[in-house]
């Protein structure tokens, strides 16, 4: 009979002994996984979600995740979109845990200078955050000239003024770094 009890207990702390090996294995695989996810995959497990986007230049947006590339995502406000470099956040929202790789190799390689050259080819009318430090952050409103690998020439208008030579009152030279925030009026009927 003490044999049958004690080859029992043997077996009892032999399977807790296995369960904890178990549990240490998956926290540690846990561990590792989560240190290999990056933001840009939390941001596109969290596409189509309400969130909260804070700037290190104090300002704050609350929209719909529409996009999130490999260097900036987009919010979708009521009337506006909001294209956000991740340089200038400082914290997030409403993210969901789920981290959704990106598939496109093409996709991952498009950058903050691609969106950028979208916007100057479409003409696109601006407002342009920028962040100065201690200065705070200042609005320009206008329309991307050119697009360099690290920064944008912007014909700066009038808030709402056509792109036209008789509009533009400088031309401001913006490196990507000083970027905060672009917003653009979204297009009729989009998102109907």
């Amino acid at each position: 009979m003490r044999w049958d009890a004690l080859f029992d207990d043997l077996e009892t702390q032999l399977a807790a002994s296995e369960r904890l090996d178990l549990d240490a294995e998956i926290a540690e695989r846990t561990r590792s996984e989560s240190a290999a996810v990056e933001l840009a995959d939390r941001l596109r497990g969290s596409l189509g979600l309400l969130i909260v986007v804070e700037l290190a230049s104090g300002s704050t947006f609350h929209g719909s995740l529409s996009h999130a590339g490999s260097q900036a995502l987009v919010l979708d406000e009521p009337t506006h979109q909001v294209l956000v470099p991740y340089a200038s956040a400082v914290r997030y929202l409403g993210l969901s845990r789920l981290a959704v790789p990106e598939p496109s190799r093409v996709r991952q390689r498009l950058g903050l200078a691609s969106a950028l050259r979208g916007l100057a080819r479409d003409r696109t009318g601006l407002a342009v955050l920028i962040s100065g430090g201690s200065t705070g952050e200042r609005t320009l409103h206008g329309v991307i000239d050119r697009v360099g690998r690290d920064y944008l020439d912007l014909a700066v208008t009038g808030e709402g003024e056509d792109r036209r030579a008789a509009n533009v009152r400088q031309l401001a030279t913006i490196p990507f770094a000083a970027l905060a925030a672009l917003r653009s009026a979204r297009a009729p009927g989009y998102g109907a």
